[in-house]
């Protein structure tokens, strides 16, 4: 089940990204910074984040989103994490499945994705290009010699037609 985020689910979302072997202690800082962000002030629209649970009803995984500053029906994906005990069981393209249908109600038009090009990425890397984003954009060193920033987009498939608008509110209140 995927729901949006309560105060309770803080310290589970912070012990989650954690638990992986990929993100570094500055990483992790910056991803509690956003889910903060998102608890602080629930009426902002920058920053949504969304939990997806275990038949238990346990918290394994997050992501978190937003519309793109000074942009007409894109959205960034910041962060996406499933604990390492309830990996490979599909529960972080369920959590994608969600973000692309949801903006797709709303209208958007593409979901960007940026990511690094260092060895413990590529399984980041090729889990967003068997959803279908593709690299739109590389830049060389960005976050340190030799690990490059890389952007991939995935747009998203018309289904209405009305103007675009900010995206926010709606998702909001699917939640």
């Amino acid at each position: 089940m995927i729901r949006k985020m309560h105060v309770s689910d803080r310290n589970a979302l912070v012990g989650i990204l954690r638990s992986t072997t990929i993100f570094t202690s500055s990483e992790v800082a910056l991803a509690a910074e956003l889910i903060d962000i998102h608890l602080a002030n629930p009426n902002q629209k920058d920053y949504t984040v969304v939990v997806v649970e275990d038949e238990s009803f346990q918290v394994i995984g997050f992501m978190s989103f937003g519309p793109a500053p000074i942009t007409e029906g894109v959205y960034n994906l910041y962060w996406i994490a499933v604990h390492p005990r309830a990996r490979a069981k599909g529960h972080g393209r369920e959590l994608v499945a969600w973000l692309m249908k949801n903006v797709q109600d709303i209208s958007a038009r593409m979901v960007l994705v940026e990511t690094s090009s260092s060895a413990q990425y590529k399984p980041t890397r090729e889990f967003y290009r068997s959803l279908g984003f593709k690299e739109v954009s590389r830049v060389r060193d960005f976050y340190r010699p030799g690990d490059d920033r890389i952007t991939y987009i995935k747009h998203v498939t018309k289904k209405k037609m009305e103007s675009y608008g900010s995206a926010a509110g709606p998702i909001d209140k699917q939640l």
